[in-house]
């Protein structure tokens, strides 16, 4: 997956095309995540807030005016700006804007979308190992694509 920031079309950082141009930034990230707490320290001046405790307090933060942007992955991005055209995504990924890890292990390890399933529930969390494991990327990408659709306002 992929981590990117969001902000405000009429934002000073609107047009930012790397990790550099977000520098003296009011921001925030989601609380305990890599986003919080690597990849935020790495904007030059960065002026770090208290992190969100959830995607949905995030981003109100950020339309509130609370922060000039804030750090998530790509699928909750692309959700908030499909319920809300005054944001824009950021995606420095694959530039030398991009932020940075010791390896792309320790990216993909600390960037993922989890499902839950009851304690105890081998049965159910079995069959859905089963299906995940035959799935490719597009095809994760399409279910994303598909929650997308409905989601509720946030």
């Amino acid at each position: 997956l992929q981590i990117v920031c969001l902000t405000t079309k009429d934002s000073t950082y609107a047009s930012a095309q790397s990790i550099d141009d977000l520098a003296g930034g009011k921001c925030t990230a989601q609380t305990g995540t890599i986003w919080y707490d690597t990849c935020l320290p790495q904007i030059p001046d960065a002026q770090i807030q208290t992190a969100a405790e959830t995607a949905p307090a995030m981003i109100m933060q950020l339309q509130t005016g609370t922060v000039d942007f804030i750090c998530t992955d790509l699928p909750t991005a692309t959700a908030a700006v499909a319920k809300d055209d005054n944001l824009v995504v950021l995606n420095f990924t694959g530039t030398d804007g991009d932020f940075q890890f010791a390896s792309e292990e320790e990216r993909a390890e600390n960037v993922n979308i989890g499902m839950s399933v009851v304690k105890g529930n081998t049965e159910l969390l079995n069959a859905m190992n089963d299906v995940l494991s035959t799935m490719t990327e597009d095809d994760f990408n399409a279910i994303m694509d598909q929650a997308i659709a409905v989601q509720p306002e946030v």
